[in-house]
C-alpha cells in the first residue's frame, strides 16, 4: 500500500477521481476552511460553495457541477463524503501489516497464529484461541480460551473477549470494549437470587465496529448474534441473546435488554431504550431518547419522550400531564351528552 504523502495524481486514482496530472504533494485532510496548500479538503453540501474560493486546500473533492468554482485542483468524483470516509482510511496512521509479538505477550502453546499478527505488551491470548492472519491486539488485552479471532481485525489495548467469543474479518474493537461477559440472568427463590449460568457466547460477523466502552453479553443458551456491517458507538450496552441484523448503527449510551431482534438497515439514534424480547423490523429509524417498550413490525421513524423546554414550562406541563387522564374521562362525558342531545333532535 502507498502511504503519506500521496501525490494528487495517486489520490486520484486511490480515490476513483477523474484523472488529474499534478504532482503536488498531500499529507493530510483539512475543512475548506482550515485546510492548508498541503492537505485535501472536500465539499458535501452546495450550501458551503461559497467557501470554495477562498480554500488553500492542494485539492478538494467536488461533484462534477461544482468544478469550476475550485480555486486550487479539482478532483471530481461521484460522491464527495464517501470519497472523503476512503481517504481518511489513507492518512489514519495505521498500518496494514504486522509489526510483531511483543515479548511481554503472554501466548498459550496451543493457540494458533496467523501470519503479520501486531500483539502488545502484556496482552494474552489464552488456549485454544484461533487468530487470523493481519490481526492487531494492543497491550493490556485478553483474548479467551477458544475465541476465534478472522483476518485483518484490529482490536485495541484494554479489551476484554471471554471464551470462545468469534469475531469475524477486518472487524475494529476499540478500547474498554468486553464481550462475552454473563448475561444479565437471574432466578429470585424467596428473595434469595440465584445466578443463572450463561452458556451461549457471541458471535459478531464481518466489518462490524465496536466502540469504546460497549459490553456484549454472551447468550444463556444460544448466542447473542452482531450481523455483518454492524457499527456500533461508545458506551452501548447490548443484552444476552440480542440479534442484530446486518449494516444495522446504533449510537453511543443505547441500552438493548435481553432477546430483543433489531432488523437489518436500522439506524438507531443516542440514549434509546430497548425492552427485552421485541421485534424491530428491517429499515426502522429510531430517534434520540426513544423509550421503545413494544414490536415494530413495520419500518418507518419513531420516537417518543419529550424535548428540552424551559424549567417553569415543564413543571407546568408535568402536571398537565398527570391530569390526562381525568380529562380523558371528561370529555368522553360530555361527548356522550352531546350525542344523547343530538339523539333527541328532530332531523
Amino acid at each position: 500500500m502507498v502511504h503519506p504523502p500521496f501525490t494528487v495524481s495517486q489520490l486520484a486514482t486511490l480515490l476513483e477521481a477523474e484523472p488529474v496530472d499534478s504532482d503536488r504533494l498531500i499529507e493530510g485532510i483539512g475543512t475548506l476552511q482550515s485546510a492548508t496548500e498541503h492537505q485535501l479538503s472536500f465539499l458535501h453540501s452546495g450550501r458551503y460553495q461559497h467557501q470554495l474560493s477562498a480554500c488553500r486546500a492542494g485539492a478538494v473533492l467536488v461533484r462534477a457541477e461544482h468544478r469550476d468554482a475550485v480555486a486550487g485542483i479539482a478532483l471530481v468524483v461521484a460522491d464527495p463524503y464517501i470519497a472523503y470516509a476512503r481517504a481518511t482510511a489513507l492518512f489514519c496512521g495505521l498500518s496494514e501489516t504486522g509489526s510483531g509479538i511483543s515479548p511481554a505477550a503472554q501466548i498459550s502453546p496451543t493457540a494458533l497464529l496467523g501470519d503479520h499478527l501486531t500483539i502488545g505488551a502484556n496482552a494474552v491470548i489464552a488456549d485454544g484461541a484461533q487468530i487470523g492472519s493481519g490481526v492487531a491486539i494492543g497491550a493490556n488485552s485478553v483474548i479467551g480460551s477458544n475465541c476465534v479471532i478472522g483476518e485483518n481485525t484490529r482490536i485495541a489495548a484494554n479489551v476484554t473477549l471471554y471464551h470462545e467469543v468469534r469475531l469475524g474479518a477486518s472487524c475494529v474493537i476499540h478500547s474498554g470494549a468486553v464481550i462475552g461477559a454473563d448475561g444479565f440472568g437471574f432466578a429470585s427463590d424467596n428473595g434469595e437470587w440465584i445466578k443463572i449460568y450463561q452458556l451461549g457466547s457471541v458471535r459478531v460477523g464481518d466489518r462490524v465496529e465496536i466502540g469504546a466502552g460497549t459490553t456484549v453479553d454472551r447468550g444463556a443458551l444460544d448466542d447473542t448474534v452482531i450481523g455483518d456491517g454492524v457499527i456500533l458507538d461508545n458506551q452501548i450496552q447490548v443484552g444476552h441473546n440480542v440479534n442484530i441484523g446486518d449494516n444495522t448503527a446504533i449510537a453511543a449510551c443505547t441500552a438493548i435488554a435481553g432477546s430483543a431482534r433489531i432488523g437489518k438497515n436500522c439506524t438507531i439514534a443516542g440514549g434509546v431504550g430497548i425492552a427485552g424480547h421485541l421485534t424491530i423490523a428491517d429499515g426502522t429509524h429510531i430517534t434520540a431518547m426513544t423509550l421503545v417498550s413494544k414490536s415494530i413490525l413495520q419500518p418507518g421513524v419513531f420516537s417518543s419522550g419529550t424535548v428540552m423546554e424551559p424549567h417553569q414550562q415543564w413543571k407546568r406541563n408535568v402536571v398537565r400531564f398527570r391530569q390526562l387522564d381525568e380529562l380523558s374521562r371528561r370529555v368522553k362525558c360530555l361527548e356522550n351528552i352531546v350525542k344523547q342531545h343530538t339523539e333527541g333532535q328532530p332531523e
